[in-house]
């Protein structure tokens, strides 16, 4: 059997759909158009096995229509959230079963971002949608503070080595808030070297390691004392816990 492939098509002007690939199967995670995995499918004869969807905004389900008509495919999506197409409505805890591709993935809770945002993780790789991005995390569209804190706990609590497979394309942004936060930290200096060598050279910054998010991103850093000392003079005060460091970091960034 041959060894899994992953590989991101660019949708929009910067989202990532990500394709899980074996032998000739092909399974997509949050295809918000529909274009690029029809021409990949076309131009490889690769046959399209599943769709996987971490939560409902339409740059990650907008193509699960078309896709669908032309290859009638199991779709797995969040069961609390309202996604036309489908068919294996899915909560944290579940397990998502790709037999063609001989792999499965747990279903982890990422509540947050929205309020059914899930995440699909398997030893090695988690693809977290709008969870996580390189030194950032998704915006507080429907859930609260305390809940993608707690998403992003689970996701701090994988192995260091784990890939991350996040859905846009925000890392450079993500730095320039990390140096805001933490201007002292020379591991956000190495990274964002290393991420403008990647973008000169047109490749993408994702995915990154799990340990690249523990040393550089203030969402994951909220006990350091260089990020708490940040949250606090944004407030002009201590902060109370981890969780308001965190709370304010992220209305931070809402508005950098």
């Amino acid at each position: 059997m041959k060894p899994l492939d992953i590989f991101p098509l660019p949708a929009f002007e910067d989202n990532y759909i990500w394709c899980i690939r074996r032998d000739r199967a092909l399974a997509v995670v949050d295809p918000g158009d529909a274009a690029p995995v029809l021409r990949h499918l076309a131009e490889s004869g690769e046959r399209l096995a599943a769709i996987m969807v971490t939560h409902h905004h339409r740059d990650h389900t907008g193509g699960i229509a078309e896709l669908t008509a032309r290859h009638p495919i199991p779709v797995f999506a969040p069961a609390v959230e309202t996604i036309a197409g489908t068919t294996h409505p899915l909560r944290g805890g579940d397990r998502v079963e790709l037999p063609e591709l001989a792999v499965e993935f747990d279903v982890l809770d990422f509540a947050g971002h929205t309020r059914g945002h899930l995440g699909y993780y398997r030893p090695g790789s988690l693809f977290c949608g709008d969870t996580l991005f390189g030194c950032g995390c998704g915006r507080l569209f429907e859930g609260t503070a305390a809940q993608l804190h707690a998403a992003l706990a689970r996701i701090g609590a994988l192995p260091p080595l784990t890939l991350i497979y996040s859905a846009h394309e925000y890392t450079e942004s993500g730095i320039r808030f990390a140096k805001a936060v933490e201007p002292a930290n020379p591991a956000i200096d190495a990274r964002a070297e290393a991420v403008q060598a990647r973008l000169a050279a047109r490749m993408p910054t994702v995915p990154f390691t799990l340990a690249d998010e523990w040393a550089t991103s203030p969402f994951l850093r909220c006990r350091e004392p260089g990020v708490a000392a940040a949250a606090a003079r944004r407030l002009g005060r201590a902060a109370v816990d981890e969780l308001e460091v965190f709370a304010t970091l992220r209305e931070w960034r809402d508005h950098f």
